[in-house]
């Protein structure tokens, strides 16, 4: 039997959760514990297990039994706990910012942890590389829906979000066709348009905006009035939330304290305004927001969760941190994490998939 050197590790999720987490968390524990005989230690709500007293709990087996199809993640997370820039409410109840990021890194000494497992996207791991830069052992895996690190193939998450989307657009077509309606989807994104785009593929639309092709509503008129004149008087359009309209610019509302400019969102119900008034079929909103967030993880992405998180330890077990675990060609490999964050993963508006859409007659309103 192979001896491994003892190492005491914790676990670190931030930003928004997603279909796969707890598959990745449950593959960090066993495999450090199983393989290597390590301690695991997991972090509450993002990094305030390493800021707030109680909130670094020890992770066994038990811990992480029957966590496989749980969507979420056990340990919780937030996308408002950065260490560097930590909101607190002052004696006038007002939001002021704490730079925590010294008491994170006296809680690892403290704790005599050897690495860090930071499960994020590109706000979380860049989080991560500011510590890696203060010399905190850390190794990173790719966690987001909108697909948009453009260091891996992909990441889990956006499997589970893709089918339910197209679910749900499977589910509105009916009801469209039944009511003669116009319906306006708006998925999430940022600013990468691949929900949309592959889910409006899989979903039938009719219409697909993504933020990578500014719109122009006249075309979108065109399209939806050719398709009742042709006796098919509905029309189902995915907008993604950072969609724009040819020389605007992106709409955000829900300003937060991590927020000075709000979240992106409500563009679904500007265009199904822009449409409502130059077209002669109702038109209707639907918002799908945290839904695609939600639920139990696909089979891939349980599979793919699985092999990042090992890998992750693996990373750990080799001494080679500052780095990410990467799908690329289907095989798990690794790169730096300043060059996972460097860019990010956008839609090509040349892209195969693109023109795959266009030549079943899909609309981009370009």
């Amino acid at each position: 039997m192979q001896v491994h050197q003892h190492k005491r590790i914790a676990v670190v999720n931030g930003g928004g959760d997603c279909p796969g987490l707890n598959a990745v968390i449950r593959a960090v524990v066993k495999t450090a514990i199983l393989r290597y005989g390590w301690e695991v230690w997991g972090s509450e709500d993002s990094f305030d297990g390493l800021i707030k007293p109680g909130k670094l709990i020890p992770m066994t087996l038990e811990t992480v039994r029957g966590i496989l199809p749980r969507g979420g993640t056990i340990l919780g997370t937030t996308n408002r706990g950065n260490p560097f820039r930590y909101p607190e409410r002052n004696e006038r109840g007002e939001i002021v910012f704490q730079d925590y990021s010294e008491r994170v890194i006296q809680k690892v000494k403290e704790m005599n942890l050897d690495a860090m497992v930071l499960i994020g996207g590109d706000g979380t791991l860049t989080i991560g590389q500011r510590f890696c830069e203060r010399g905190l052992p850390i190794v990173g895996v790719p966690k987001t829906i909108d697909q948009d690190l453009l260091a891996t193939e992909t990441t889990f998450g956006f499997d589970t979000a893709l089918k339910t989307v197209t679910e749900s657009l499977d589910m509105i077509h009916t009801t469209a066709e039944s009511h003669e309606r116009v319906m306006v989807i708006e998925v999430m994104g940022r600013n990468a348009g691949w929900i949309a785009l592959e889910a409006g593929i899989a979903g039938g639309a009719d219409i697909i905006l993504i933020p990578e092709i500014p719109f122009r509503v006249e075309k979108l008129v065109e399209k939806i009035e050719a398709r009742r004149v042709a006796g098919r008087p509905f029309s189902i359009v995915v907008v993604s939330e950072g969609a724009t309209p040819v020389g605007g610019s992106q709409i955000y509302r829900e300003k937060g304290i991590e927020d000075p400019f709000g979240k992106l969102g409500g563009i679904g119900a500007i265009v199904a305004g822009m449409l409502g008034s130059r077209v002669q079929l109702e038109t209707r909103v639907v918002v799908l927001g945290h839904l695609q967030r939600g639920g139990s993880p696909t089979a891939f992405d349980r599979l793919l969760g699985t092999r990042f998180g090992v890998a992750a330890v693996d990373l750990i077990a080799k001494n080679q941190f500052g780095r990410m675990v990467a799908l690329d060609d289907q095989k798990i490999t690794s790169v730096t994490i300043a060059e996972a964050i460097a860019r990010q993963r956008l839609v090509n508006p040349q892209g195969e998939i693109v023109q795959a859409a266009r030549a079943i007659g899909i609309c981009f309103g370009d």
